[in-house]
Protein backbone atom coordinates (compact mmCIF):
# COMPACT_ATOMS: atom_id res chain seq x y z
CA UNK A 1 0.00 0.00 0.00
CA UNK A 2 1.91 3.39 -1.31
CA UNK A 3 2.03 6.21 0.74
CA UNK A 4 2.71 9.63 -0.96
CA UNK A 5 2.80 12.91 0.28
CA UNK A 6 1.87 16.30 -1.18
CA UNK A 7 2.81 19.50 -0.32
CA UNK A 8 0.71 22.40 -1.55
CA UNK A 9 1.58 26.04 -1.17
CA UNK A 10 -1.62 28.03 -3.45
CA UNK A 11 -1.94 31.54 -4.43
CA UNK A 12 -3.36 32.89 -1.46
CA UNK A 13 0.02 32.23 0.14
CA UNK A 14 -1.86 31.52 3.76
CA UNK A 15 0.14 28.51 4.36
CA UNK A 16 1.26 24.98 3.58
CA UNK A 17 -1.43 22.33 3.31
CA UNK A 18 0.64 18.53 3.76
CA UNK A 19 -1.72 15.39 2.87
CA UNK A 20 -1.13 11.96 3.49
CA UNK A 21 -2.46 9.81 0.99
CA UNK A 22 -2.16 5.63 0.29
CA UNK A 23 -2.91 4.63 -3.67
CA UNK A 24 -3.85 1.03 -3.56
CA UNK A 25 -5.11 1.41 -6.56
CA UNK A 26 -8.42 3.77 -5.08
CA UNK A 27 -7.18 7.38 -3.83
CA UNK A 28 -7.54 7.60 -0.09
CA UNK A 29 -6.86 10.11 2.65
CA UNK A 30 -5.22 8.92 5.31
CA UNK A 31 -3.96 12.21 7.27
CA UNK A 32 -3.10 16.20 6.68
CA UNK A 33 -1.06 18.72 8.62
CA UNK A 34 -1.71 22.29 8.37
CA UNK A 35 1.20 25.15 8.46
CA UNK A 36 0.42 28.60 8.71
CA UNK A 37 2.62 31.04 6.54
CA UNK A 38 4.93 33.32 8.91
CA UNK A 39 3.98 37.04 7.80
CA UNK A 40 7.77 37.73 6.64
CA UNK A 41 7.63 34.63 4.12
CA UNK A 42 4.74 35.64 2.89
CA UNK A 43 4.98 39.22 2.22
CA UNK A 44 8.26 38.24 0.75
CA UNK A 45 7.05 35.48 -1.94
CA UNK A 46 4.21 38.12 -2.59
CA UNK A 47 6.70 41.03 -3.51
CA UNK A 48 8.84 37.76 -5.71
CA UNK A 49 5.64 37.79 -7.72
CA UNK A 50 6.92 41.29 -9.63
CA UNK A 51 9.98 42.15 -10.89
CA UNK A 52 12.26 43.94 -8.24
CA UNK A 53 15.68 44.29 -6.36
CA UNK A 54 18.03 41.74 -6.12
CA UNK A 55 15.41 38.89 -6.78
CA UNK A 56 17.75 35.87 -7.95
CA UNK A 57 19.19 36.32 -4.32
CA UNK A 58 15.66 36.71 -2.69
CA UNK A 59 14.09 34.15 -4.24
CA UNK A 60 16.64 31.45 -3.12
CA UNK A 61 16.71 32.73 0.33
CA UNK A 62 12.80 32.51 0.25
CA UNK A 63 12.82 29.04 -1.14
CA UNK A 64 14.94 28.23 1.83
CA UNK A 65 13.07 29.10 4.17
CA UNK A 66 9.59 27.42 2.42
CA UNK A 67 11.73 24.34 2.46
CA UNK A 68 12.72 24.52 5.95
CA UNK A 69 8.82 24.93 7.11
CA UNK A 70 7.43 22.38 4.72
CA UNK A 71 10.12 19.64 5.92
CA UNK A 72 9.06 20.72 9.29
CA UNK A 73 5.60 19.97 8.57
CA UNK A 74 6.34 16.73 7.56
CA UNK A 75 7.84 15.75 10.15
CA UNK A 76 5.14 16.81 11.59
CA UNK A 77 3.20 14.55 10.55
CA UNK A 78 4.91 11.33 10.17
CA UNK A 79 5.69 11.70 14.29
CA UNK A 80 1.31 11.93 14.15
CA UNK A 81 0.76 8.80 12.63
CA UNK A 82 4.03 7.22 13.81
CA UNK A 83 5.61 6.58 10.10
CA UNK A 84 9.45 6.57 9.10
CA UNK A 85 10.76 8.52 6.12
CA UNK A 86 11.56 5.11 4.74
CA UNK A 87 7.42 4.20 4.86
CA UNK A 88 6.74 7.00 2.13
CA UNK A 89 7.13 6.46 -1.50
CA UNK A 90 7.25 10.31 -2.33
CA UNK A 91 6.54 13.69 -1.83
CA UNK A 92 4.57 15.44 -4.23
CA UNK A 93 5.91 19.10 -3.49
CA UNK A 94 3.81 21.68 -5.80
CA UNK A 95 6.20 24.38 -5.00
CA UNK A 96 5.35 28.22 -4.54
CA UNK A 97 4.71 29.86 -7.88
CA UNK A 98 5.91 33.64 -8.25
CA UNK A 99 5.46 33.74 -11.79
CA UNK A 100 3.44 32.02 -14.45
CA UNK A 101 3.50 32.49 -18.06
CA UNK A 102 2.93 30.36 -20.43
CA UNK A 103 2.24 32.76 -23.36
CA UNK A 104 6.10 33.60 -22.86
CA UNK A 105 7.27 29.89 -22.49
CA UNK A 106 7.64 29.76 -18.49
CA UNK A 107 6.18 28.61 -15.29
CA UNK A 108 8.36 29.32 -12.17
CA UNK A 109 7.50 27.29 -8.39
CA UNK A 110 10.50 27.62 -6.23
CA UNK A 111 10.97 25.11 -3.53
CA UNK A 112 14.06 23.62 -3.85
CA UNK A 113 13.13 20.38 -4.28
CA UNK A 114 16.72 18.64 -3.26
CA UNK A 115 16.86 20.41 -0.37
CA UNK A 116 13.89 18.69 0.96
CA UNK A 117 14.78 15.30 -0.05
CA UNK A 118 18.10 16.48 2.30
CA UNK A 119 15.81 17.75 4.90
CA UNK A 120 13.25 14.65 4.90
CA UNK A 121 15.51 12.05 3.63
CA UNK A 122 12.10 10.95 1.34
CA UNK A 123 12.18 11.25 -2.40
CA UNK A 124 10.79 14.29 -4.13
CA UNK A 125 8.71 14.90 -7.36
CA UNK A 126 8.61 18.63 -8.22
CA UNK A 127 8.69 21.03 -11.06
CA UNK A 128 5.30 19.64 -12.53
CA UNK A 129 4.34 22.23 -14.79
CA UNK A 130 7.48 22.91 -16.84
CA UNK A 131 7.25 19.65 -18.64
CA UNK A 132 3.32 20.72 -20.15
CA UNK A 133 4.71 23.92 -20.49
CA UNK A 134 7.80 22.78 -22.98
CA UNK A 135 4.96 21.05 -24.55
CA UNK A 136 3.06 23.98 -25.60
CA UNK A 137 0.69 23.77 -23.14
CA UNK A 138 -0.57 25.95 -20.38
CA UNK A 139 0.98 23.87 -17.26
CA UNK A 140 -2.23 24.90 -15.44
CA UNK A 141 -4.61 23.49 -14.31
CA UNK A 142 -3.04 20.13 -13.63
CA UNK A 143 -5.61 19.18 -11.06
CA UNK A 144 -8.31 17.92 -13.56
CA UNK A 145 -6.55 14.56 -14.33
CA UNK A 146 -6.56 14.17 -10.54
CA UNK A 147 -10.46 15.18 -10.16
CA UNK A 148 -11.41 12.67 -12.55
CA UNK A 149 -9.25 10.19 -10.45
CA UNK A 150 -11.31 11.13 -7.39
CA UNK A 151 -14.49 12.25 -8.58
CA UNK A 152 -14.99 10.42 -12.34
CA UNK A 153 -16.68 6.83 -10.96
CA UNK A 154 -20.54 8.79 -11.21
CA UNK A 155 -22.42 9.17 -14.50
CA UNK A 156 -23.62 12.33 -15.70
CA UNK A 157 -21.79 15.51 -16.29
CA UNK A 158 -20.24 16.70 -13.39
CA UNK A 159 -17.64 19.70 -12.73
CA UNK A 160 -15.47 20.44 -9.78
CA UNK A 161 -14.33 23.78 -9.22
CA UNK A 162 -11.08 25.03 -7.44
CA UNK A 163 -11.36 28.11 -5.65
CA UNK A 164 -8.17 28.82 -4.63
CA UNK A 165 -6.34 32.24 -5.19
CA UNK A 166 -7.62 31.98 -8.78
CA UNK A 167 -10.72 29.31 -9.76
CA UNK A 168 -10.28 26.67 -12.29
CA UNK A 169 -13.22 24.12 -13.36
CA UNK A 170 -12.61 20.54 -14.28
CA UNK A 171 -15.55 19.09 -16.36
CA UNK A 172 -16.19 15.61 -16.25
CA UNK A 173 -19.00 14.05 -18.71
CA UNK A 174 -19.02 9.91 -19.10
CA UNK A 175 -17.87 9.18 -21.87
CA UNK A 176 -15.13 12.43 -22.70
CA UNK A 177 -11.55 13.41 -22.17
CA UNK A 178 -12.32 15.70 -19.08
CA UNK A 179 -12.12 19.21 -20.01
CA UNK A 180 -10.63 21.80 -17.58
CA UNK A 181 -9.54 25.87 -17.49
CA UNK A 182 -8.72 28.75 -15.42
CA UNK A 183 -12.12 30.94 -14.72
CA UNK A 184 -10.31 34.15 -13.18
CA UNK A 185 -10.06 35.60 -9.77
CA UNK A 186 -10.87 33.21 -7.25
CA UNK A 187 -9.88 34.71 -3.71
CA UNK A 188 -7.08 36.70 -5.07
CA UNK A 189 -8.32 40.00 -5.05
CA UNK A 190 -10.79 39.52 -2.53
CA UNK A 191 -7.99 38.48 0.10
CA UNK A 192 -5.92 41.79 -1.22
CA UNK A 193 -8.50 44.00 -1.12
CA UNK A 194 -9.49 42.99 2.27
CA UNK A 195 -6.20 43.17 3.26
CA UNK A 196 -5.50 46.95 2.06
CA UNK A 197 -8.70 48.30 3.72
CA UNK A 198 -9.35 46.52 7.01
CA UNK A 199 -5.98 44.37 7.64
CA UNK A 200 -7.49 41.14 7.45
CA UNK A 201 -6.12 38.38 5.25
CA UNK A 202 -9.14 36.88 4.01
CA UNK A 203 -13.05 37.65 4.31
CA UNK A 204 -14.04 35.10 6.76
CA UNK A 205 -17.75 33.17 5.40
CA UNK A 206 -17.33 36.20 2.87
CA UNK A 207 -19.33 38.73 5.59
CA UNK A 208 -18.04 41.63 4.84
CA UNK A 209 -18.68 40.86 0.70
CA UNK A 210 -22.43 39.97 1.96
CA UNK A 211 -22.55 43.69 3.61
CA UNK A 212 -22.12 45.33 0.40
CA UNK A 213 -23.96 45.44 -2.51
CA UNK A 214 -22.60 44.93 -6.18
CA UNK A 215 -21.73 47.82 -8.27
CA UNK A 216 -22.71 47.14 -11.90
CA UNK A 217 -20.45 49.90 -13.22
CA UNK A 218 -17.45 48.40 -11.55
CA UNK A 219 -18.29 44.78 -12.33
CA UNK A 220 -18.88 45.60 -15.98
CA UNK A 221 -15.55 47.33 -15.88
CA UNK A 222 -14.06 44.01 -14.80
CA UNK A 223 -15.74 41.77 -17.00
CA UNK A 224 -14.58 43.97 -20.13
CA UNK A 225 -10.61 42.39 -19.45
CA UNK A 226 -9.37 40.30 -22.60
CA UNK A 227 -9.04 37.09 -20.05
CA UNK A 228 -12.91 36.80 -20.41
CA UNK A 229 -13.67 36.31 -23.34
CA UNK A 230 -10.74 33.92 -24.85
CA UNK A 231 -11.82 30.24 -24.35
CA UNK A 232 -9.67 27.20 -23.31
CA UNK A 233 -7.50 26.06 -22.77
CA UNK A 234 -6.10 28.96 -20.52
CA UNK A 235 -4.57 29.84 -17.33
CA UNK A 236 -3.44 32.95 -15.61
CA UNK A 237 -2.26 34.08 -12.24
CA UNK A 238 -1.17 37.34 -10.72
CA UNK A 239 0.71 39.00 -13.82
CA UNK A 240 -2.73 39.50 -15.08
CA UNK A 241 -5.25 39.82 -11.91
CA UNK A 242 -3.82 41.47 -8.80
CA UNK A 243 -4.43 44.83 -6.61
CA UNK A 244 -3.10 47.38 -9.15
CA UNK A 245 -5.03 45.64 -12.00
CA UNK A 246 -8.34 46.62 -9.57
CA UNK A 247 -6.82 50.29 -8.70
CA UNK A 248 -6.68 50.91 -12.13
CA UNK A 249 -10.28 50.40 -12.89
CA UNK A 250 -11.10 52.31 -9.71
CA UNK A 251 -9.05 55.22 -10.73
CA UNK A 252 -11.45 55.48 -14.02
CA UNK A 253 -14.87 55.30 -11.84
CA UNK A 254 -16.46 57.10 -9.12
CA UNK A 255 -15.54 56.18 -5.76
CA UNK A 256 -17.57 53.56 -4.40
CA UNK A 257 -17.92 52.21 -0.65
CA UNK A 258 -15.14 49.65 0.15
CA UNK A 259 -17.56 46.81 1.16
CA UNK A 260 -19.21 47.58 -2.09
CA UNK A 261 -16.56 47.01 -3.87
CA UNK A 262 -15.88 43.34 -1.94
CA UNK A 263 -19.20 42.65 -2.92
CA UNK A 264 -18.62 43.38 -6.20
CA UNK A 265 -15.12 40.94 -6.37
CA UNK A 266 -17.11 38.48 -5.34
CA UNK A 267 -19.68 38.39 -7.78
CA UNK A 268 -17.04 38.76 -10.42
CA UNK A 269 -15.53 35.42 -8.92
CA UNK A 270 -19.24 33.85 -9.09
CA UNK A 271 -19.95 35.25 -12.83
CA UNK A 272 -16.88 34.60 -14.84
CA UNK A 273 -17.16 30.78 -12.91
CA UNK A 274 -20.38 30.20 -14.12
CA UNK A 275 -20.44 31.99 -17.39
CA UNK A 276 -17.45 29.53 -18.35
CA UNK A 277 -19.46 26.79 -17.07
CA UNK A 278 -22.51 27.28 -18.59
CA UNK A 279 -20.44 27.81 -22.16
CA UNK A 280 -18.47 24.79 -21.71
CA UNK A 281 -20.83 22.38 -20.17
CA UNK A 282 -24.32 23.81 -19.63
CA UNK A 283 -26.35 20.66 -18.57
CA UNK A 284 -24.05 20.47 -15.40
CA UNK A 285 -25.64 18.41 -12.80
CA UNK A 286 -23.57 18.74 -10.06
CA UNK A 287 -20.89 21.19 -9.17
CA UNK A 288 -18.65 20.07 -6.39
CA UNK A 289 -16.71 23.04 -4.66
CA UNK A 290 -13.24 22.66 -3.18
CA UNK A 291 -10.34 24.83 -1.80
CA UNK A 292 -10.94 27.74 0.48
CA UNK A 293 -14.03 29.41 -1.55
CA UNK A 294 -16.44 26.33 -0.18
CA UNK A 295 -16.11 27.86 3.34
CA UNK A 296 -17.30 31.27 1.76
CA UNK A 297 -20.89 31.24 2.59
CA UNK A 298 -21.85 33.76 0.24
CA UNK A 299 -19.75 32.71 -2.71
CA UNK A 300 -21.62 28.97 -2.06
CA UNK A 301 -24.63 30.86 -1.91
CA UNK A 302 -24.49 33.12 -5.28
CA UNK A 303 -23.01 30.00 -7.26
CA UNK A 304 -26.16 28.09 -5.71
CA UNK A 305 -28.63 30.88 -7.04
CA UNK A 306 -26.87 31.33 -10.11
CA UNK A 307 -27.30 27.75 -11.30
CA UNK A 308 -30.89 26.92 -10.02
CA UNK A 309 -30.59 23.99 -11.76
CA UNK A 310 -27.37 22.63 -10.81
CA UNK A 311 -26.62 20.78 -7.06
CA UNK A 312 -24.10 23.12 -5.86
CA UNK A 313 -22.27 21.43 -2.86
CA UNK A 314 -18.73 21.33 -1.25
CA UNK A 315 -16.67 18.45 -2.00
CA UNK A 316 -17.44 16.87 1.46
CA UNK A 317 -20.28 15.68 0.46
CA UNK A 318 -18.53 13.01 -1.89
CA UNK A 319 -16.27 12.59 1.48
CA UNK A 320 -13.77 14.46 0.39
CA UNK A 321 -12.57 17.74 2.98
CA UNK A 322 -12.53 20.50 0.33
CA UNK A 323 -9.37 21.77 2.12
CA UNK A 324 -6.86 18.92 0.88
CA UNK A 325 -8.00 18.43 -2.63
CA UNK A 326 -4.98 20.07 -4.27
CA UNK A 327 -2.23 18.82 -1.68
CA UNK A 328 -4.06 15.01 -2.38
CA UNK A 329 -3.77 16.29 -6.07
CA UNK A 330 0.10 16.72 -6.01
CA UNK A 331 0.82 13.77 -4.05
CA UNK A 332 -1.17 11.43 -6.46
CA UNK A 333 0.69 13.31 -9.31
CA UNK A 334 3.78 12.58 -7.80
CA UNK A 335 2.27 8.30 -7.91
CA UNK A 336 2.00 8.83 -11.78
CA UNK A 337 5.24 10.12 -12.02
CA UNK A 338 7.15 7.32 -10.44
CA UNK A 339 4.67 4.91 -12.32
CA UNK A 340 5.42 6.62 -15.82
CA UNK A 341 1.73 7.62 -15.99
CA UNK A 342 1.41 11.07 -17.86
CA UNK A 343 -0.59 13.41 -16.01
CA UNK A 344 -1.27 15.92 -17.83
CA UNK A 345 -4.38 16.36 -20.27
CA UNK A 346 -4.15 17.86 -23.46
CA UNK A 347 -8.11 18.78 -23.72
CA UNK A 348 -6.94 21.31 -20.75
CA UNK A 349 -3.56 22.72 -21.20
CA UNK A 350 -3.44 22.66 -24.92
CA UNK A 351 -0.54 20.57 -24.86
CA UNK A 352 1.06 18.66 -28.36
CA UNK A 353 0.18 15.35 -26.34
CA UNK A 354 0.37 13.01 -22.85
CA UNK A 355 3.33 13.75 -21.01
CA UNK A 356 4.60 12.49 -17.86
CA UNK A 357 4.59 15.39 -15.30
CA UNK A 358 7.78 15.95 -12.30
CA UNK A 359 11.61 15.64 -12.10
CA UNK A 360 12.26 13.20 -9.78
CA UNK A 361 15.24 13.67 -6.24
CA UNK A 362 15.69 10.33 -5.19
CA UNK A 363 16.55 10.18 -1.29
Amino acid sequence: MPLYIGVMSGTSLDGLDIALIEQNPAIKLIATHYIPMPETLRTELLALCASGPDEIARSAIAQHNWVSLAAQGIHALLAQQDLKPQDIRAIGSHGQTIRHEPARGFTVQIGNPALLTELTGITVVSDFRSRDVAAGGQGAPLVPAFHEALFGESTGNRAVLNVGGFSNLSLIETGKPVAGFDCGPGNVLLDAWIHQQRGEHFDRDGQWAASGRVEPLLLNALLSDPFFETKGPKSTGREVFNLHWLTQHLGRLPAFAPQDIQATLLELTAKTVIESLQTAQPQTETLLVCGGGAHNAALMHRLAALLPATHVSSTSTYGVDPDWVEAMAFAWLAHCCLEGIAANRPSVTGARGLRILGAIYPA
